[in-house]
């Protein structure tokens, strides 16, 4: 972990989150690409004529500069950093929801330019016609691989033989995956073939991606230790009303 250096210039970074700071002001969350996450507050922003307005808003890459020292900094500057393109209306969520995993699963400060750049590619997917939830299922998996936190898909966890396509195995907490002998029945009961597919990031069937997003949101869930996100309860929500099923 590396504590920010009292001034940073044009840095790129994303907006993650924003919150309002007494009458005109903010509090930016950034993700930035030399110093992690960053806290900055951002004075007067929200008045009427401000040139960052139009700027601080996410998914799309700044060149941010702020000074200061510790847990918060004091915003300076942003401007963008290249071309500006909006994400799809009905992908917005699936943008948030990045943003939230971030905002809880990352150290201020702590820098991981990985996790960067997976971030970044996963929103230039989300703008295009990519997959959403292949998308959203590789970014997951990567995240947990940066952080330490990564699943050994091609290997059982007690006896280290190779998951078998034709098996079925169970996920057991802190531990692994369990080749289950018999009738294999649980929400924690996944197909060799689905493991298999995740492990080499193909995900190119149906039943692999709903798999997939099943042990990802339960490892996922573990390092949340509890902690809820807003976005996947709003988009399972969104997704009710109109009566199909959530990526998140």
């Amino acid at each position: 972990m590396t504590l920010p250096s009292s001034r940073v210039l044009l840095q790129p970074a994303y907006l993650l989150h924003q919150r309002p700071y007494r009458d005109s002001g903010r509090i930016l969350e950034l993700f930035s690409r030399d110093h992690g996450r960053v806290t900055a507050f951002a004075r007067g922003v929200r008045r009427a004529g401000s040139p960052f307005l139009p700027v601080l808003q996410p998914f799309n890459r700044l060149l941010a500069s702020w000074t200061g020292r510790g847990e918060a900094g004091t915003f300076m500057h942003a401007e963008f950093d290249g071309a500006v393109q909006a994400l799809p209306p009905a992908r917005l969520m699936s943008g948030f929801y990045l943003n939230e995993l971030l905002l809880r699963l990352l150290v201020r400060h702590d820098v991981n330019a990985l996790i960067f750049a997976e971030y970044e590619h996963a929103l230039v997917e989300l703008k295009s016609a990519a997959d959403e939830g292949r998308t959203l299922r590789l970014f997951e998996k990567r995240l947990l691989d940066a952080l330490g936190y990564g699943l050994s898909l091609d290997r059982e966890a007690v006896s280290g033989r190779a998951i078998d396509p034709g098996c079925a195995y169970r996920y057991r907490q802190s531990q692994g995956l369990v080749r289950v002998d018999g009738v294999a029945e649980g929400s924690l009961i996944f197909s060799g073939t689905s493991l298999l597919s995740l492990a080499n990031e193909d995900l190119g069937d149906p039943a692999s991606r709903i798999d997939a997003r099943r042990l990802l949101r339960v490892a996922l869930d573990e390092c949340l230790e509890g902690r809820a996100l807003g976005s996947r309860e709003v988009a399972v929500k969104l997704r009710q009303l109109r009566g199909v099923d959530s990526d998140r």
